[in-house]
C-alpha cells in the first residue's frame, strides 16, 4: 500500500525497470553487427546451395547420402556413450568434493580446447597398433583405427565434455532440501534421482547433449587423424566437405556444409522449442 499522494511503486522489478535505453543504441547497434557477422556467412552459404541447386542435387549424390548416415549412426552412437560414461561423472563431481578433484576437472576439460589434429594424435597414440593399449588390442585381433569405431571414439572424446560439464552445472543447482524431503517421504535414491533430479536438472542436461551432438556432427580434425577418411566406412559429412573442396568440386562442398548447417539448426530449433513449451507447461500456460 503507497501514502496518499505518493505515486504508486514500480512493480516491474529491477530487469524490466532497467531493460529500456541501457546500454542506449550503441549497444543495440554493435549487438547487431555481432549477429550480422554470426548469421550471414552461414546464411549466404545455406542460400548459395538452394539457388544453384546443389542442395537438391546432393540427395541424390551417393557420396553425400553415405556420408550423411555414417554421421547420423556415429554421433547417435557416441551421444549414448557420452551419456552412459559422462552422467555418472557429472554426478560425481556436482556432489562430491575429494582430493584432486580440480584435476580431475581440468583433465575432462582438456578436450575442449586441445586441437582436433592434437586429439586424433592422442587417441592414435593410445589406441593405434603401436600405441599404449593398442598391441594388447591387436593381440586379440581388435583393430580400432581407421574404423567406424574410430569415428565414433574420436567424436566422443572431443564432444563428452560439454555433455559433462553442463550436466554437472545442472545436477550441482538442484535444490539439496527437495531431495532430502524425498528422502524421509520414503524414495529410494533410484527413484529420487529419475523424479527430482532429473527433471529439475533436465534444461542443463538437454543442453549439455545438444552441444555433445553438434560438436560431435561437426568433428574433423580428431576424425581424420585417427579414423582416416575412408568413403562409406569414416568418411563423416565434413570430410567430404574437405574431400569434394581439396578436389575442386565446390557445389558439393556447399551442399555438403549447409546440410551440415540445416541438420544442426533444426536440432537447436527443436531443443528451444521443446524447452520454452515446457515453461509454458510448467506455468499452466498450456
Amino acid at each position: 500500500m503507497t501514502r496518499a499522494g505518493s505515486a504508486p511503486a514500480d512493480r516491474r522489478g529491477p530487469a524490466l525497470r532497467g531493460s529500456r535505453g541501457f546500454g542506449g543504441p550503441a549497444i543495440a547497434v554493435v549487438a547487431g553487427l555481432g549477429v550480422l557477422f554470426l548469421g550471414l556467412p552461414v546464411v549466404i552459404l545455406v542460400v548459395r546451395s538452394i539457388a544453384n541447386g546443389a542442395l537438391a542435387s546432393a540427395f541424390t549424390d551417393e557420396t553425400v547420402i553415405e556420408a550423411f548416415k555414417l554421421s547420423m549412426i556415429t554421433t547417435a552412437v557416441s551421444l549414448v556413450l557420452t551419456v552412459v560414461f559422462g552422467l555418472p561423472i557429472a554426478i560425481v563431481l556436482a556432489r562430491r568434493r575429494f582430493r584432486g578433484s580440480s584435476l580431475v576437472e581440468a583433465v575432462i576439460d582438456l578436450p575442449i580446447v586441445l586441437p582436433p589434429s592434437v586429439a586424433g594424435l592422442a587417441l592414435l597414440l593410445a589406441f593405434g597398433r603401436q600405441g599404449v593399449l593398442g598391441g594388447t588390442l591387436h593381440a586379440f585381433g581388435i583393430e580400432i583405427p581407421f574404423t567406424t569405431a574410430a569415428v565414433v571414439i574420436a567424436q566422443t572424446f572431443v564432444s563428452a565434455p560439454f555433455f559433462i560439464l553442463s550436466a554437472r552445472t545442472g545436477i550441482a543447482n538442484v535444490d539439496r532440501d527437495l531431495e532430502d524431503a524425498a528422502r524421509v517421504d520414503g524414495a529410494t535414491e533410484g527413484r529420487l534421482f529419475r523424479s527430482i533430479t532429473i527433471p529439475l536438472a533436465s534444461t542443463a542436461l538437454t543442453a549439455g547433449l545438444v552441444m555433445s551432438w553438434a560438436r560431435s556432427l561437426g568433428e574433423f580434425g580428431a576424425t581424420i587423424m585417427f579414423a582416416g577418411n575412408v568413403e562409406g566406412q569414416t568418411q563423416t559429412l565434413p570430410l567430404v566437405v574437405y574431400s569434394e573442396f581439396q578436389g575442386g568440386d565446390l557445389d558439393t562442398t556447399i551442399a555438403a556444409s549447409a546440410i551440415l548447417v540445416i541438420a544442426a539448426f533444426a536440432v537447436l530449433v527443436a531443443v528451444r522449442w521443446l524447452h520454452w513449451g515446457r515453461v509454458f507447461e510448467l506455468r499452466g500456460i498450456t
